[in-house]
Order: C-alpha cells, then structure tokens, then sequence
C-alpha cells in the first residue's frame, strides 16, 4: 500500500468584507457629522419658522454668511466689514457663478442689518440664496 500525501493548498486571498463593513460604517459617520461641522460656531438664535426645511448636505459652493443682534457681520467664520463682503462674495460669485449663500442673523437682528447684506447679494448677482431658521 502506498501512502497518498495529500496537502492542502493554502488559501491567500484577503477577506475584505470586515474592511468593507468598516468603511461603510466611516461613510456613514461622516455623513451625519458633515452638516454638523460646516455650520458656524457663532452663538446666534435663529428664529423660528414653520415652513423651514432642513437643508441637504453643504456643498463646496455655500457659504455662510451670519448677522449677530448687535450688526456685526460674519463670512463662514471671519468678521467682515460691508466692503469686505462685497469683495469676498464678488470674489467667490466669479469663481463659481452657481454659489449659494446661506444667511444666518439672530432672531433679535434689526431689520435693515439684514438688509444691507441682502442688498450686496442681490447687486453682485447671487441668485441662489437662503435663511436660516429654526423649524418649528
């Protein structure tokens, strides 16, 4: 009787599903944790509104502009002056005519505050425009 040696072949190929499962779960994560990152910091109190709808994940082409209750004025997170906005804005609205511009006051902001900043919007052109508020 002979004696049959019979080896097995080694298996070399990698499970990926574990690493599948792990991005999956990253992707995830940073999904919900992106709209939480990009809104500004300032302490502000929107007000309230029973139309609002939230808004979809920000793009690379929003940007913030916050009003605070004493007329101070913001660009993302940086305090600007009425001229600076309009050369910022000017500046952006240039490199990407579809930019939109999401504008956040406090719900104790005067009026003309607001304004203003609407007026530079709507002289250099930004037709893509919202207000933050709170949904009710």
């Amino acid at each position: 009787m002979k004696r049959t040696s019979r080896r097995q072949r080694l298996v070399a190929e990698i499970n990926i599903t574990p690493f599948t499962d792990v991005i999956l779960v990253l992707l995830v994560i940073f999904m919900i944790a992106t709209p939480l990152i990009s809104q500004t910091s300032l302490k502000i109190k929107l007000p309230e509104a029973k139309s609002g709808q939230p808004l979809e994940a920000p793009k690379k082409t929003e940007v913030y502009v916050t009003i605070t209750k004493d007329g101070s004025t913001y660009l993302d997170k940086d305090q600007v002056t009425k001229k600076e906005l309009r050369a910022k804005i000017d500046v952006l609205h240039r490199n990407n005519p579809d930019i939109s511009v999401i504008i956040h006051s406090d719900s104790l902001t005067p009026f003309k505050d607001v304004v203003s900043v609407l007026d530079v919007l709507n002289e250099l052109g930004v037709n893509r425009l919202s207000i933050g508020a709170i949904s009710k």
